[in-house]
């Protein structure tokens, strides 16, 4: 790390803590050529996750986007924003743990519709009719019945 005071490459680390936030590292060093002190902030490199699409063309993960999908499912729904930021979080979250940089749409939709069938199951209905492609009726009993298969209890 390169001296404020002199400019010179070498400084010893005095002191180490994490910042507040929690997201930095915050480092008091000492200049070993003229015995400045000064103070550092580091903060871990995050990954930029792609994403595939469908043609196969890849761009950055971006979160605005599942949040405007999932404002146009849950439009005139009882959600609250809250509640679509923390589920867009959520799915941000997953597939960010999968291995590697890159993550297919595909997976970020079928993350999406999980976390959305909990929250609400109409909704849900309206975002897989989008992300699924829906073209007739057929479509949505299917996803009807899949949904009903998952919430409804089961008949000793």
């Amino acid at each position: 790390m390169r001296c404020s005071a002199c400019g010179h490459l070498d400084s010893k680390v005095i002191d180490s803590r994490q910042s507040d936030d929690g997201g930095t590292i915050r480092r008091r060093r000492q200049c070993l050529a003229c015995g400045h002190r000064f103070t550092t902030f580091e903060r871990p490199e995050t990954v930029v996750l792609m994403v595939i699409k469908r043609s196969g063309d890849r761009e950055p993960f971006d979160r605005a986007k599942v949040i405007a999908g999932l404002n146009a499912a849950v439009k005139a729904r009882p959600v609250a924003e809250g509640e679509v930021e923390a589920l867009a979080a959520a799915v941000e979250d997953e597939v960010r743990q999968q291995p590697g940089a890159e993550v297919t749409s595909e997976r970020v939709g079928r993350a999406v519709l999980e976390h959305l069938r909990e929250l609400d199951p109409v909704a849900a209905v309206r975002f897989a009719s989008v992300y699924k492609g829906f073209d007739d009726l057929s479509d949505f009993q299917r996803e009807l019945t899949l949904l009903t298969k998952r919430t409804a209890p089961k008949a000793h």
